[in-house]
């Protein structure tokens, strides 16, 4: 079978990181060429990678490439997706696939003619809780509340985006994959503080049969948190994203005696899945994992929480 011939496009910090996956996956990746447009970063694509090809533009190489990893801010994935895909490559988008509704409608009408694999990298499924998990939250019988923390304290990256793009998009992802009912409006409040987008919001979704889900998500915070909590009158089960441990507490007890049960699962590297996962999808013919619908709802649900951001009013939702 013949190796995928492949671009990075974006040598910042999620680049590196796609480029040193690329490296590993030597027996099925041909890797061509880093794009980098910034000349520091040229330099220091040079000095990692020194015999792959760089350049400042992704038509100096489109011919020479199967496949193409976009890594670069999310105010450029709609031009180089939609690119890329007029020229029948094969895409994995980091998330988010593209900045609003608007664009998402004209990628949705672009990619339905072509036959590649066009993958987003919603990174927070490949987590192993939800293998021990999904089955679970989607039985769930309704009414349920959710819970998700999402903070960190502030490191100067993505500033170019709000943090509902940046972060959020991670969680509002997560309810889709997770749990069966489904998203039916969005309210949501904020804060900007250190930059000129949202720096801090809470996000209230109201969902089918009267479950709801609220997410606190903040890129200032004094402390990290990363957590999901489920509630319904079978009891609560908490997962804990930085220690890796699963919480419940059923409406029983357990036969130890004790209230909650605690059980920690194995950390895994998420973005060397992803890797293997577009290839596989590549070299077999077979849907993304994470495809084109899932990057269009996800990215309707965060441009509907910026609507209600902006508007302080209720958003309804309506996902494909």
């Amino acid at each position: 079978m013949n190796k995928v011939r492949v671009a990075v496009l974006g040598y910042g910090h999620l680049g590196k990181w796609h480029c040193q996956k690329v490296d590993a996956h030597k027996d099925v990746a041909d890797f061509v060429a880093i794009v980098e447009k910034f000349p520091a970063g040229q330099e220091a694509a040079r000095a990692g990678h020194p015999h792959v090809k760089i350049v400042d533009d992704i038509k100096e190489i489109i011919n020479e490439i199967d496949a193409a990893f976009v890594v670069t801010p999310t105010s450029t994935h709609f031009e180089l997706v939609s690119y890329l895909l007029q020229n029948n490559k094969h895409v994995f988008c980091e998330k988010p696939l593209c900045s609003n509704d608007e664009e998402a409608k004209k990628l949705k009408e672009i990619a339905s003619s072509k036959n590649v694999v066009l993958q987003v990298g919603h990174s927070e499924r490949f987590h192993e809780a939800w293998d021990k998990l999904k089955e679970k939250f989607q039985t769930l019988t309704p009414p349920y509340s959710i819970r998700i923390n999402r903070s960190a304290s502030f490191k100067g990256r993505a500033t170019d985006v709000d943090v509902v793009q940046d972060l959020a998009i991670h969680d509002l992802d997560l309810i889709l994959y997770l749990f069966k009912q489904r998203p039916t409006k969005i309210s949501a409040h904020g804060y900007k503080i250190r930059t000129n987008n949202w720096d801090h919001a809470t996000i209230h979704l109201e969902m089918e049969n009267n479950c709801q889900a609220d997410i606190v998500i903040g890129r200032n915070s004094v402390k990290e948190m990363r957590d999901l909590e489920v509630i319904s009158k079978h009891g609560m089960t908490t997962i804990d994203l930085f220690t890796n441990k699963i919480f419940e507490a059923t409406n029983s007890t357990y036969p130890d005696g004790t209230f909650v049960k605690e059980e920690a699962y194995t950390k895994r590297d998420h973005l060397l899945l992803e890797h293997q996962s577009f290839y596989h999808s590549i070299q077999n013919a077979k849907p993304a994992i994470i495809g084109l619908k899932d990057g269009l709802n996800a990215v309707h649900l965060v441009d509907s929480a910026l609507k209600s951001l902006a508007t302080g009013e209720t958003v309804s939702v309506n996902l494909g």
